[in-house]
C-alpha cells in the first residue's frame, strides 16, 4: 500500500523537478572554480559567530535575570520593613494620642486645683486674719493666765466655771493656727501634684514624638531606597526585552544562515552526482555499503548537520540531517515493520520502521510516504520521497536511529 501525504500536484513537481535540474547545473559548473567550498565555508563561518553572539546573549540576559532576582528580593525586604515601619508609626501616634489626652486630663485637673487654690487662698486670708485679729486681741486685753483666774475665783465652782472658758479660748486659737498651716500645706501639695503629673506627660509626649520623626524619617529613606531599586528593576527589564530581541533576531539569523548551509550542501551533492554520472571525480561522501549492523544508507548525500548538534530550537539534534534534493527516493536501512507512518508536528511526513530487539529507525521531513503502519519491508525497499515538510529550512532527510526508544548517534550503525 502506497501512502500519499501533502504531495504536491503535477505543475509543482514539474517545477520542483526543474529547479531541482537547474540547482545541479550551477553546482556543477561552480565545482570546478571552487565557489562552492568557499561559501559553505564562509556559510559555516557566519553561523559560528552568529551562535557565538547567541551565546552571548543568552550569557547577558542570565546575568540580568539574576540582576532582577536581587533587584525583586531587595524590593520585598524594603516593602516588609516598611510595613513594621508603618505599624510602629502608627502604634505611637496612638500613644501620643493617648499621652496627649491624658496631658489635657492633667491640665483641666490643674485648672480646677487652681480653683480649689483659690479658694483655700482666700480660706487662708480669712484665717490669717482671723488669727492676727486674736493674736491683737489676746495682746490688748491683757488676758490672765490659769493661775491668775483661779486664785480669783469665787468658790470652786467659779473656778471651774472660768478654767473651762479659758481652755475654750485657747483651743479656738489652737484651731485657727492649725487650719492656716493645714491649708498652706494643701495648697503646696495640690500644685506640686498637678505640676508634677502635668510635667511627666508632656516629656513622654516629647518623647513619642521625636521617635515618631525617627521612624517617619527611616521610613521616607527606605521609600526612597525602594523607589531607587524599581527604577533598577525597571532598566533591568528593558534591558532583558533588548536581550531578548537581540537573541530572536540571532535565531532568525541562525535559521536563515541554517537553510543556506542545507541549501548549499544540496546543491553539492547534486553537483556531485551529475559529476559521477558524466565520469567527472566527485569528492567522497558517504556509500551504500552494508555496515556490521547490518543497515545502510537511507540516501546517498553529505551530512548537513550532525547528531547531538545544539541548535536555537533544540538542546540536542536527535539524528543526522543528510543533504539531497527533493524528490530522492528514500530506502529503509534495514527490514522491518512499519510502526509510524504520518504527520508528525515538526518532523513534517514522518516513518518509524521497527527492526526487532528493540532496535528501530526513523525518516522525517518527506515528501509524501509510501508505506503504511503494520507494512513489512525488507532493506533497501523505497519507503517515500524527500523533500522539506515541517521543521526545516531546506529539502534534506533527517534519519534517527533509536535502541528500545532512545535515539542513539546514526553513525556508529552506518557503513
Amino acid at each position: 500500500m502506497r501512502t500519499r501525504n501533502n504531495r504536491p500536484g503535477p505543475r509543482r513537481r514539474s517545477i520542483a523537478l526543474a529547479l531541482a535540474g537547474a540547482l545541479i547545473v550551477l553546482a556543477a559548473l561552480t565545482v570546478a572554480s571552487g565557489a562552492p567550498a568557499q561559501s559553505l565555508q564562509q556559510i559555516q563561518q557566519n553561523l559560528n559567530d552568529s551562535r557565538s553572539q547567541l551565546d552571548q546573549k543568552q550569557s547577558q540576559l542570565q546575568d540580568a535575570k539574576d540582576r532582577e532576582g536581587v533587584l525583586s528580593t531587595t524590593i520585598q525586604k524594603y516593602g516588609d520593613q516598611l510595613d513594621q515601619l508603618r505599624n510602629q508609626v502608627a502604634s505611637l501616634r496612638n500613644q501620643i494620642s493617648i499621652a496627649q489626652a491624658q496631658l489635657n486630663k492633667k491640665e483641666a485637673e490643674l485648672k480646677e486645683a487652681k480653683v480649689r487654690l483659690e479658694q483655700l487662698r482666700a480660706k487662708l486670708k480669712r484665717s490669717l486674719r482671723v488669727l492676727r485679729q486674736r493674736l491683737v486681741g489676746i495682746y490688748e486685753s491683757n488676758s490672765p493666765d490659769a493661775m491668775t483666774v483661779i486664785l480669783n475665783s469665787h468658790g470652786l465652782r467659779d473656778m471651774l466655771t472660768r478654767y473651762d472658758y479659758l481652755q475654750r479660748i485657747q483651743s479656738q486659737d489652737t484651731s485657727i493656727a492649725v487650719r492656716v498651716k493645714s491649708l498652706r500645706n494643701q495648697e503646696k501639695q495640690t500644685v506640686d501634684r498637678v505640676r508634677a503629673a502635668r510635667n511627666a506627660i508632656a516629656d513622654k509626649k516629647a518623647q513619642l514624638e521625636q521617635s515618631q520623626a525617627a521612624l517617619e524619617a527611616k521610613q521616607s529613606d527606605l521609600a526612597d531606597a525602594q523607589a531607587k531599586d524599581q527604577q533598577l528593576l525597571g532598566q533591568v527589564k528593558t534591558t532583558q526585552d533588548h536581550l531578548e530581541g537581540d537573541i530572536g533576531t540571532i535565531s532568525d539569523q541562525i535559521a536563515s544562515q541554517l537553510q543556506a548551509q542545507q541549501q548549499a550542501e544540496a546543491a553539492q551533492a547534486a553537483a556531485q552526482a551529475q559529476s559521477s554520472s558524466t565520469g567527472a571525480t566527485a569528492p567522497t561522501g558517504p556509500v551504500q555499503g552494508e555496515s556490521s549492523s547490518g543497515m545502510i544508507w537511507p540516501v546517498n548525500g553529505p551530512i548537513t548537520s550532525p547528531f547531538c548538534e545544539p541548535r536555537p530550537w533544540e538542546a540536542c539534534h536527535p539524528g543526522i540531517d543528510i543533504g539531497v534534493p527533493t524528490g530522492t527516493p528514500i530506502h529503509a536501512a534495514a527490514a522491518g515493520t512499519v510502526a509510524i507512518a504520518g504527520p508528525e508536528s515538526g518532523y513534517g511526513n514522518y516513518t518509524c520502521i521497527d527492526h526487532g530487539g528493540g532496535l528501530s529507525t526513523c525518516y522525517a521531513h518527506q515528501e509524501s510516504i509510501s508505506v503504511s503502519v503494520g507494512q513489512q519491508v525488507s532493506q533497501g525497499q523505497v519507503i517515500g520521497i524527500s523533500d522539506c515538510t515541517g521543521l526545516c529550512f531546506g529539502p534534506h532527510l533527517h534519519f534517527e536511529v533509536r535502541v528500545n526508544g532512545q535515539v542513539v548517534d546514526p553513525m556508529g550503525c552506518l557503513p
